[in-house]
């Protein structure tokens, strides 16, 4: 029987409700933030736009939006009286202000406010190159481990290349009999060594085909060391900045201003914290005088360098996401909430109440965040410190050093193929007879050959 008439009793509530809506359209104070309000000619959307239509629905009346006169969410003055859309709401200039309002204490004296429809916290704004980064700094660290292990087979291969090149050519080695040569396995690995640290170690290539591998090399070895340098540089120089990940970090540096905005609550959390570290920051930009009007004002000192812009996680999440040079601090502070403010003693609160969780409930209000905190930049696309260099990057470069070896050693081949047919056509005999007796006396014993002894006897 009792749970009877509480449902007739709140039928009854809610039908009084809907009546008082429909006679009164409901004067809503709004602030112009992206993404909660934007202008698109002369409409207005936004979050904050889809989410007062929402709710509208739900609790059944018609609106009004306007944009708040001073444009300042509401803070105390130094009269006592309260500025922004709490002021407008307060006054009784505006029946509800919907827009990224944070639940604060003093706030909740003066106007009443709803179920929280966001979550955030506080944060602050770098450019990425300002952001800081572990470097554990060491000389292997320009170049990735793939990277090492391809110049160490990229190495092998040259020398190898360089002693069979000095072997097989002619010009190199003409008479491997009386000949001593000089292009040992050891000296080719010395010679390309010496091309490494650019101190061109002997002997010489003489043969066109050793040369032409040794010229690849000498340009490989060149463009290897300066890509190195060049990230080494980089990588030192990116060690050596100011480390800032954490408000602590911020607090400790005198190098890069910040700031907040001027009327707001993450102003008052600073200003009023117990915590020695948001007090000297608060400290500092009273000092500094580094408060800014707007957020759209901190965004674009950060974006001019060398300020960090401190605000609202969830504020910030969406510049990050649209503008790739910047990034947010992981360190994130004071856990809180948005709101809608409506008047003390609103009977407006216990339906708004209701339609945010609804709202909530039904995966609208992530469907909300979703589609309007998208950008162009995703969260790994933020960092712009220098990174270890992997094959892939210099892929064009390995390619290069394998087509001058393996010219390298067609035409080497080639000149020997040649003394081979010259030979062949004086003696009479077959070119790959020759041919073959060319590469033993090469590659196998030192001695000749028994068809090539008998020969030249015969000549004797």
């Amino acid at each position: 029987m009792t749970g009877s008439v509480s449902l007739v009793f709140c039928v009854a509530a809610l039908t009084a409700w809907t009546v008082t809506a429909d006679a009164k359209e409901l004067s809503i104070t709004t602030i112009k933030l992206d993404p909660y309000v934007m202008s698109r000619g002369s409409k207005l959307e936004g979050y904050c736009i889809d989410l007062i239509s929402e709710i509208s629905k739900l609790m059944g009346f018609q609106y009004k939006l306007s944009l708040v006169k001073d444009n300042r969410y509401g803070a105390v003055n130094s009269n006592g009286s309260w500025s922004g859309m709490i002021g407008e709401v307060i006054r009784g200039e505006a029946d509800l202000a919907v827009a990224p309002l944070t639940l604060t204490g003093p706030r909740e004296q003066v106007v009443d406010m709803s179920t929280p429809f966001i979550q955030t916290g506080i944060s602050f704004l770098l450019r990425s190159d300002s952001a800081s980064k572990e470097c554990n700094f060491s000389l292997l660290s320009p170049f990735s481990t793939d990277m090492w292990v391809g110049l160490l087979i990229a190495f092998l291969l040259t020398g190898l290349c360089i002693f069979l090149v000095g072997r097989i050519s002619p010009t190199e080695w003409a008479e491997p009999d009386t000949e001593e040569h000089s292009f040992t396995l050891l000296h080719s690995f010395w010679y390309i060594t010496g091309a490494l640290t650019l101190q061109g170690a002997g002997p010489h290539p003489k043969a066109p085909s050793g040369r032409l591998v040794s010229a690849i090399w000498w340009l490989f070895a060149v463009l290897l060391l300066a890509c190195y340098f060049g990230n080494f540089n980089s990588m030192l120089h990116s060690s050596s900045k100011e480390h800032i990940k954490t408000f602590e970090d911020l607090a400790n540096q005198d190098v890069m201003g910040y700031g907040t905005v001027e009327a707001g609550s993450t102003k008052q959390f600073f200003k009023n914290s117990p915590n020695p570290v948001y007090r000297r920051i608060y400290e500092h930009m009273e000092r500094k005088n580094s408060f800014v009007s707007s957020q759209e004002e901190g965004v674009r000192l950060v974006q001019e360098g060398n300020f960090a812009f401190i605000g609202e996680t969830a504020s910030l999440d969406l510049e990050v996401a649209r503008h790739c040079e910047l990034s947010r601090s992981d360190d994130a502070i004071s856990m809180r909430s948005y709101s809608i403010a409506a008047p003390l003693g609103s009977q407006l609160i216990k339906n708004l109440n209701i339609a945010i969780l609804k709202l909530s409930e039904s995966g609208e209000l992530l469907y909300l965040r979703q589609k309007w905190w998208t950008g162009s930049c995703k969260a790994s696309d933020t960092t712009h410190t220098s990174e270890a260099l992997r094959p892939q990057d210099l892929q064009g470069l390995f390619l290069l050093l394998g087509l001058g070896l393996g010219v390298g050693l067609l035409l080497a081949l080639l000149e020997l193929v040649s003394r081979a047919h010259k030979q062949a056509k004086d003696a009479k005999k077959s070119c790959c007879s020759v041919m073959t007796s060319e590469l033993n006396r090469r590659f196998g014993s030192k001695g000749e050959s028994a068809e090539q002894e008998d020969a030249d006897k015969s000549k004797a």
